[in-house]
């Protein structure tokens, strides 16, 4: 057993302690955008309806913008917001992302209530569970933007370049998770750089292509232009998103 895993029982929003905190990964371009001008409360300019992708994709942008520069209005927070969104919901984007507690994607895209429709999982892998969550998203609330979304220094990349090398195996289901990532990071580790950031953007990319690739209502939104799909990067270390996929 690898001495990873162990950590990964005692505190399940890490695969182990020691992959999680360590390793390194060198930055992506960053998302672009202008920042919206500053408002105070729930009616921000980020209660103006999005009709695109676009949109959507900017309104991201524009949140991440103010997250990392300490301007966040977290918008859609408060009990107003939780009683008009009682009867329904409407986000205008689906997140997949890690389950790595430093990486929520309504304080990271400064976003609030009913704005995300959040799929996480360590690894960011889209299963047919996870499938079926972002295809309702889509089908029933007419989301307009998936954002697959991994982080640097990601444990769930680090425990399994672990296992790859050492041969070792993980207890109980956590197996699952390095199984699934195997294939995609195996082909990428005799390239040049830093082995976890080279998995982190394989598995970026390769969640990118399973969305479409095994999915017909999203092929189907993509082909219509009703839907993107993209992969984003979270840096741990500046609270910076950047495009890689």
């Amino acid at each position: 057993m690898l001495p990873h895993f162990r950590e990964m029982i005692v505190a399940c929003s890490y695969l182990s302690r020691r992959s999680l905190l360590t390793a390194g990964g060198a930055a992506a371009v960053a998302l672009g955008g202008a920042v919206a001008s500053p408002s105070a409360g729930s009616a921000a300019p980020a209660d103006n309806p999005v009709d695109t992708p676009t949109e959507a994709l900017r309104r991201l942008q524009a949140g991440n913008r103010r997250f990392t520069s300490g301007h966040g209005r977290h918008p859609h927070q408060g009990l107003t917001d939780l009683h008009r969104l009682a009867s329904g919901q409407h986000p205008f984007a689906i997140t997949v992302g890690c389950a790595d507690s430093r990486v929520a994607p309504e304080v990271l895209f400064d976003q609030g209530l009913g704005d995300l429709f959040d799929n996480r999982v360590a690894g960011n892998i889209v299963d047919d569970l996870l499938l079926g969550s972002v295809e309702f998203a889509v089908e029933e609330f007419g989301s307009l933007l998936i954002v697959v979304l991994g982080h640097e220094r990601c444990g769930a990349i680090t425990a399994t370049i672990d296992a790859i090398h050492t041969g070792g195996t993980a207890p109980g289901h956590i197996g699952t998770i390095v199984n699934a990532l195997r294939p995609v990071v195996e082909p990428v580790l005799a390239q040049p750089g830093d082995p976890v950031e080279n998995g982190v953007r394989a598995n970026i990319a390769a969640q990118v292509r399973a969305l479409s690739a095994r999915s017909t209502i999203i092929a189907e939104k993509v082909h219509e232009g009703a839907l993107r799909v993209v992969g984003a990067r979270y840096d741990l270390d500046n609270g910076r998103v950047s495009l890689v996929a």
